[in-house]
């Protein structure tokens, strides 16, 4: 998701600074068009296009990074819990049990890159959003 995130950045990127033709296709691999013909001017009906599509993936990525918000808050409940389990237990008098510990330290691992990632979704999807309104501005010229 990463990478095919950063490639369409990327690639709405080229186009709002005419390096790729408007009509250049973006495919699944994260690999666009080719660069813009010379004297290609982009028609109003060109960019009305490009910001459908750039409205389809904006939906998708909102999507994914709902999805990845819901579990990146379930890793850190569970893993405040495991570590608040541990610190009552050891406040009790108990001696702390391995297998808390291995199950705190495994939800710590898997819970900063579940923020990283969510934290890529976050910026990208503000990002999409400025090139929306510069997609917006061509738009109304």
């Amino acid at each position: 998701m990463r990478k095919r995130m950063l490639a369409y950045l990327k690639y709405i990127d080229q186009i709002l600074s005419y390096d790729l033709d408007v009509t250049s296709s973006f495919s699944d691999d994260g690999e666009f068009g080719e660069r813009l013909v010379k004297d290609a001017v982009p028609t109003r009906k060109d960019y009305e296009k490009l910001l459908q599509y750039h409205l389809d993936h904006i939906s998708f990525f909102q999507h994914e990074r709902l999805i990845h918000l819901l579990v990146t808050i379930l890793f850190a409940i569970l893993t405040f819990a495991v570590f608040f389990v541990m610190l009552f237990t050891m406040l009790s008098g108990e001696s702390l049990s391995i297998g808390l510990f291995v199950l705190f330290i495994a939800l710590m691992i898997l819970l900063i890159p579940y923020i990283r990632h969510y934290y890529l979704l976050e910026n990208g999807v503000q990002k999409m959003y400025k090139q929306y309104d510069e997609i917006l501005k061509r738009i109304r010229i």
